[in-house]
């Protein structure tokens, strides 16, 4: 099975806190510019998210889906998925065990 499309994917890795997510939102508009059809970020390698990230994320997804687009969470480790759990966004988000499942719901 070939390997899907990653151009649309933002691999994000360590502490998302408040000095990391301007970057984050930055890296996030420069691809929604284009408005791909999907939008995954994958967060396998993070350890830690904080309400900054959080509000970025948010952000991204109402503008992806502001032009009808898919926007998706991807490798959601135990610690992040309970920060999710804890606002109530895993309820918000479209929410994937691994990339390539997000991107194979999101086609």
């Amino acid at each position: 099975m070939p390997r899907k499309d990653r151009s649309n994917v933002l691999p994000l890795e360590g502490e998302i806190d408040l000095h990391i997510s301007p970057d984050i939102a930055a890296s996030l508009r420069a691809i929604i510019q284009k408005k791909p059809k999907r939008l995954v970020v994958d967060l396998a390698r993070v350890s830690y998210i904080d309400s900054s990230g959080l509000a970025v994320l948010i952000e991204a997804m109402q503008n992806v889906n502001a032009y009808g687009g898919k926007f998706a969470l991807a490798g959601l480790g135990d610690d992040v998925l309970a920060i999710f759990e804890i606002a109530k966004l895993d309820q918000v988000f479209r929410i994937f065990p691994d990339v390539d499942s997000a991107l194979a719901a999101a086609a």
